[in-house]
């Protein structure tokens, strides 16, 4: 077969796929519980996706496992468009670089199609913390070793290496405790049960604005707008710390590019949509809506960026 026949046959594929899909939903794959991050800007893409890809957008939430069972639906789902799955950096750039055994390879199962958002975590300390600055914790902590405890939302992930980091480079010892998601962290933070933690920082605005929680810095490159007060890592000397999460749409591998490139566009598009904007930006989210190019690109940056600091922590989970 020539190369003009070949081309020819993968474009007929795609846009094959790329039309039965008019019959049948598109299904997002949600890893996490209704309500977190990734819910939510799936749920607000739903409509505009809908209007500009002309078929229902379906939310299906899979949660547990820390993204995981979503992202085995996702590599045993058809490469037609159809099924995308949402999802953090914990999934597709620390389970790899943390898990000696996965049941997925996201260099293998999955493509990038776009990335959606980045944004900060934060460190904060509850009311039963006095410390009021990032020095202060450190020194608290010293004074305190057996209260040297920070929740994070799940295993493995960006929030826990901050923290273990955070240690290294001041001399405490601080221990990490996984929650399922930021919201049962934040409630044993606000009651007393819970030091610390180390989360998104949107997780911590409105709590911190009424006093129950104090922010004591971010990991972005610059101070967020949502909570200007509040010192960068690197600020307060620790550059090493500096670091962002973000949300990222995926498609099964050998998804055709036409279709993948149809859909990368049609999520750019809803995301410039001001009412889309009214309501993630608040959440402390810097909206994107990259290609998938951009979007590979980033995710490989990413993975080369902790990959080191993961190595040179010694940590494994558990299979």
């Amino acid at each position: 077969m020539t190369t003009l026949r070949v081309l020819a046959a993968v474009l007929g594929f795609a846009l094959a796929a790329a039309a039965g899909a008019q019959d049948g939903a598109i299904r997002i794959l949600i890893g996490f519980a209704p309500g977190g991050t990734a819910d939510t800007i799936a749920r607000l893409l739903a409509e505009p996706l809908k209007t500009s890809l002309g078929v229902p957008v379906v939310v299906e939430n899979r949660p547990g496992a820390t993204g995981f069972i979503a992202a085995e639906a996702l590599k045993n789902a058809a490469a037609d468009g159809r099924t995308l799955m949402l999802a953090p950096d914990a999934v597709t750039v620390f389970a790899p670089l943390t898990h000696a055994k996965l049941r997925y390879d996201p260099r293998v199962d999955f493509t990038p199609v776009s990335l959606v958002a980045t944004y900060p975590f934060a460190l904060a300390v509850g009311p039963e913390v006095p410390a009021k600055t990032l020095p202060e914790y450190v020194a608290w902590v010293r004074g305190n070793p057996v209260k040297g405890a920070y929740g994070v939302p799940g295993v493995g992930g960006q929030p826990q290496f901050l923290g273990l980091m955070l240690a290294r480079a001041s001399g405490i010892e601080l221990a990490h405790v996984p929650y399922k998601g930021g919201a049962l962290l934040l409630t044993d933070l606000l009651g007393g049960q819970l030091p610390a933690g180390i989360t998104l920082l949107s997780d911590f605005v409105r709590h911190a604005s009424s006093g129950k929680v104090t922010v004591l810095a971010i990991s972005g490159p610059q101070r967020a707008a949502t909570a200007p007060g509040v010192p960068t890592f690197t600020e307060l000397g620790f550059a090493a710390m500096a670091g962002t999460g973000w949300q990222g749409f995926h498609a099964p591998a050998k998804t055709p590019r036409p279709v993948m490139e149809r859909v990368s566009t049609a999520i750019a598009a809803a995301l410039k949509a001001p009412e889309i904007g009214e309501r993630l930006v608040p959440l402390g989210l810097e909206i994107v809506g990259s290609t998938p190019d951009e979007f590979a690109r980033h995710e490989a940056q990413q993975t080369a960026r902790w990959a080191p600091v993961v190595k040179a922590s010694g940590y494994r989970a558990e299979e």
